[in-house]
């Protein structure tokens, strides 16, 4: 039976990451937005709080706590400001792609996020600007040689790319097969013939860092090939389950950004007055705070029923089918949330000075960071339809539309 009741540990974290958010996080957004970046001592201070590998198993840094606690974490973090999760050491993609697909160097590869110290990042390169121009499947190539691999291509939107002591590169490695022909490699950053381009402009996560990297002639030992041993069809599968999960732990931010925006709108309804009374009183405000609190509070719950889902074991296709409902879900709510708060502040809400216009900024970039809430209604139709996973329908590809990571 699903409980929506938190444990006590549950519990005793999302109000100490809650105190956190809100005394440290919130007063600094526009200061994170500014730098570009989170600054070193929040981070710091991040790493020593043990937050990000929390769902991770205790043999490999973590804390066995499920994925359930770390949407709970990022939840929390998401409300004192979106953002800020995506710039924080550990929170990011490399964790869980390392996790699915590290296999016997899942623990080498999860170790620098467990050390203590500012904390380290690692960066998952994905996506490229756009389709391969005769055949399906990524421009970016890995070809066998006889030391192991020769890595060519671009990669696009990849983040922390600046901070990443190490790389997550997907590459075609057979080009006959289309997106059943892919690999992935361990790509250190001081490898020679990699190299990291200009921060891509974007329109919200301002703290994020969003760069390409160029790959010329990089040259790989075998082992940097992660899950070599997987069939095609077993690649997909990790493949996507990463995907799931990260974009999850992406949606649990949105719900902390639609409850955040719902706040700050009501709080601003019961201020701001007209007519001689606060605007809040009006049929057609209230009606609009009360289907946005909805909204936050429906998107929470279908977050958590997916994360209880993995942690619980119930088959993969039920916790796939329940994530994409979820991420859809949260990443419309978030928008809705965001968008309506701007529009309750009046042209106030267009203003700098107003935290909402970056609120409905970062939930639209959001929404395409990870699985876009496309790509999840595709992927919940093909599991409850076709009940096959098609690479080229339920991967984000450039062919469908690229995504941040």
């Amino acid at each position: 039976m699903i409980s929506f009741e938190p444990t006590e540990d549950q519990r005793l974290i999302s109000e100490t990451v809650l105190e956190f958010a809100k005394t440290t996080l919130s007063p600094r957004a526009r200061e994170f937005e500014q730098a570009g970046a989170v600054a070193p001592d929040v981070r710091r201070s991040v790493q020593e709080m043990q937050l990000a590998l929390a769902a991770f198993p205790e043999e490999m840094g973590g804390q066995s706590l499920g994925l359930l606690t770390s949407l709970i974490i990022n939840e929390e973090l998401a409300l004192g400001d979106p953002a800020a999760p995506f710039g924080l050491p550990g929170f990011g993609a490399f964790p869980l792609a390392a996790l699915e697909l590290g296999g016997a160097r899942t623990q080498e590869l999860l170790q620098p996020f467990s050390a203590e110290g500012d904390g380290a990042f690692g960066a998952v390169a994905w996506s490229e600007l756009k389709a391969h121009p005769s055949r399906a499947g990524f421009s970016c190539v890995a070809r066998e040689t006889d030391a192991g691999y020769q890595l060519d291509g671009q990669k696009a939107f990849v983040g922390n790319a600046n901070l990443a002591d190490c790389f997550i590169v997907f590459a075609q490695v057979d080009e006959s097969a289309g997106w059943g022909g892919l690999g992935a490699f361990v790509v250190p950053r001081n490898t020679d013939g990699l190299s990291v381009g200009e921060r891509h402009r974007t329109l919200g996560l301002d703290c994020a860092d969003f760069r390409s990297l160029e790959l010329q002639a990089v040259k790989l030992p075998g082992a940097a090939r992660l899950a070599p041993e997987l069939s095609a069809e077993e690649f997909t599968r990790a493949v996507v389950r990463f995907f799931a999960k990260y974009s999850l732990i992406v949606a649990a931010r949105q719900v902390g950004l639609s409850r955040s925006a719902f706040e700050t709108a009501r709080e601003y309804c019961d201020i701001r007055q007209a007519f001689g009374k606060p605007i809040g009183h009006f049929q057609a405000v209230a009606f609009t705070l009360a289907d946005r609190h909805m909204d936050g509070e429906s998107a929470s719950a279908l977050c958590r029923r997916a994360a209880w889902c993995w942690d619980s074991g119930k088959p993969e296709a039920e916790c796939l089918l329940r994530t994409a409902q979820a991420v859809a879900h949260a990443h419309e709510a978030a928008m809705r949330c965001a968008d309506d708060a701007v529009q309750l502040h009046g042209g106030a809400g267009f203003m700098r000075d107003v935290i909402v216009e970056k609120m409905m900024r970062d939930a639209k970039q959001m929404a395409l960071v990870g699985m876009t809430a496309e790509q999840m209604d595709q992927l919940a139709a093909a599991l409850e339809v076709r009940g096959e996973l098609d690479p080229a329908l339920v991967l984000p590809t450039p062919e469908t539309q690229s995504i941040f990571i």
